[in-house]
């Protein structure tokens, strides 16, 4: 459930208010280039962002796809407070084949800069996105539709395909969080030993005061667990410095204004991580009524991928697949797009569609 995007928090701030007027100029240069880039203008396509009244509050909601006729995909962004729709630009050639719905949940981007964000708690988010899902449905006048759990949302999709099959033809989750079961204290002891041989050690010593026990974490620890655990890992200091920051900066959805609202809403999110922590995703059953996939980065140091194989294993499916996207770490999807949309064509979209032309060998 702990994602990249919380180390990118101060990081965003420090560039908005040290940004010299020729880097904004590059910025707005980029940022065009990029609107023009995510342009729909297919005849049956579809192009629309805006606030929705969901759960009491207004909740941003895009829907972006070149030909309605497509599979609907609603993409459950991870964090928690982290959008995806910074990536639309990275995952644009996924619009030629699904219809995408990118949704920003309470606490999150643009809806935590609308203001009031009610009711903080897992539960509330799953109330939400089964009203998102109602609401996507009568607006594009479509059943079933495909629900991609990433990271944090992952662990809200499990929750979602597990209770409501009747909302969703199949399960797709990536950077899969896999809560509880079986202790395992080895990612935790793994940063330590990063830290320390990097000569950090007032920074081992912290987290070593901590526990590696996240159901004793406040918020606090487990914000800075999050920020130490990613920024040890070389792969993954990469990961933000050559995909997170660049598409926040040069996102022609958000303005400055919406990059200061993204990183406050990360920080005010990690109350809920620290609720899901209690979770356990064997306890919660195994049993799903739907297809159900995982595709996971074979070096993913956050979730490994032998704990989300691990679950799947257990899992009892009508039909199931795992797959590694390769040379990808956390971020997967967004990090090899390409790859991840080969996944969503040759094993999810057959099975949802019944098209078995396209199934792999």
């Amino acid at each position: 459930m702990i994602t990249i995007a919380l180390a990118a928090t101060a990081a965003t701030a420090a560039a908005i208010s040290a940004a010299p007027a020729g880097l904004l100029g590059h910025r707005q240069l980029r940022r065009r280039s990029n609107a023009k880039a995510l342009r729909i203008d297919t005849p049956n396509g579809i192009s629309e962002a805006g606030f929705v009244r969901i759960g009491g509050i207004d909740q941003w909601i895009e829907i972006r796809g070149e030909d309605l006729a497509n599979p609907v995909l609603l993409d459950l962004h991870g964090g928690p407070g982290a959008t995806n729709i910074y990536f639309a630009n990275r995952t644009r050639e996924w619009e030629r084949h699904f219809t995408i719905v990118r949704w920003d949940q309470r606490g999150t981007g643009k809806t935590f800069g609308r203001g009031d964000q009610g009711e903080m708690s897992f539960q509330q988010l799953c109330t939400d996105a089964l009203e998102v899902t109602r609401y996507v449905q009568r607006r594009l006048r479509t059943g079933k539709v495909v629900l991609l759990g990433n990271s944090f949302g992952s662990v809200l999709g499990l929750r979602l395909a597990r209770n409501h099959p009747e909302l969703y033809s199949a399960y797709v989750g990536t950077d899969q969080n896999i809560l509880g079961g079986e202790r395992d204290d080895s990612v935790f002891y793994a940063t330590v030993q990063r830290l320390r041989d990097n000569g950090k050690r007032s920074d081992a010593a912290k987290l070593e005061q901590i526990g590696p026990d996240e159901t004793k974490w406040s918020a606090a620890d487990w914000g800075l667990h999050a920020k130490l655990k990613t920024s040890s890992d070389p792969f993954l200091v990469e990961m933000l410095k050559k995909l997170i920051l660049p598409s926040m900066w040069f996102s022609p959805q958000h303005g400055l204004r919406d990059l200061k609202d993204g990183a406050s809403g990360m920080k005010f999110s990690e109350q809920l991580g620290v609720e899901s922590v209690h979770f356990d995703s064997w306890r919660d059953g195994t049993r799903f009524e739907l297809p159900f996939f995982i595709f996971q980065g074979e070096h993913d140091t956050l979730m490994p991928a032998d704990r989300a194989r691990r679950y799947f294993d257990d899992v009892q499916a009508p039909h199931k697949e795992f797959a590694l996207i390769t040379d990808a770490t956390h971020f997967a999807s967004c990090w090899q797009p390409a790859q991840f949309l080969e996944l969503l064509l040759t094993r999810v979209r057959p099975v949802v569609t019944g098209d078995q032309t396209r199934l792999p060998a």
